[in-house]
């Protein structure tokens, strides 16, 4: 029998060894048994906390949403401003802990993945809506709503870009690059709102 408390360090364990056989084998080539060497455990164990390997891949993406979205909403906490709140999401984005060689190789499988998976599909419909409503809302305080709109879109298509990018860029991810970039997009849509603006 596990000892008290061990559920959620082992989990976390199994889902550690799977985004890094995700990024050595690639998604469809990682295996249970691939997992739990990884991880140091046999098989058995793995299937003691996840029913098949469809759920260890589905509490992978599920860690990783919630890595991103933790550090989103600490940083939303500490915005004062709607435009700080709009960086507090690009920052988040592109943070050291959420942005790794290992974690964008496993994005990159989800992502791939999402046409033919319902499960991660209904994921990452969710980890988008939440993206796009808090950009949303923020932009809409610094420009008209349908401006907010567009911005919004681009704005989530160059972080989406960005991380395609860095699964791209030879095991170099320059995170605070692709960050600035992301800014300069933001402050270019800013600048065109005052420069529409009746004098």
């Amino acid at each position: 029998m596990p000892k008290l408390g061990m559920q959620p360090i082992r989990r976390r364990q199994l889902i550690d060894a799977t985004i890094a056989s995700i990024r050595a084998n690639g998604f469809a080539e990682t295996t249970v048994s691939q997992i739990s060497r990884r991880a140091g455990v046999s098989t058995g164990i793995v299937h003691h906390y996840f029913e098949n390997k469809e759920d260890l891949l589905e509490a992978t993406l599920r860690a990783l949403a919630a890595e991103l979205w933790r550090g989103i909403v600490q940083r939303l906490a500490a915005a004062c401003t709607p435009k700080e709140r709009a960086i507090a999401v690009i920052d988040g984005n592109f943070a050291a802990p959420v942005l790794t060689e290992d974690s964008v190789a496993a994005w990159l499988s989800f992502w791939a993945a999402v046409p033919t998976r319902p499960r991660f599909a209904r994921i990452q419909r969710i980890i988008d809506r939440r993206m796009r409503s808090n950009l949303r809302h923020s932009l809409k305080q610094l420009m008209d709503p349908e401006r907010a709109a567009e911005a919004t879109e681009g704005l989530c298509a160059i972080i989406d870009g960005l991380w395609l990018h860095a699964a791209f860029s030879g095991g170099r991810i320059d995170a605070e690059h692709r960050r600035r970039i992301a800014v300069d997009y933001l402050e270019a849509q800013l600048r065109m709102v005052q420069h529409a603006e009746p004098a």
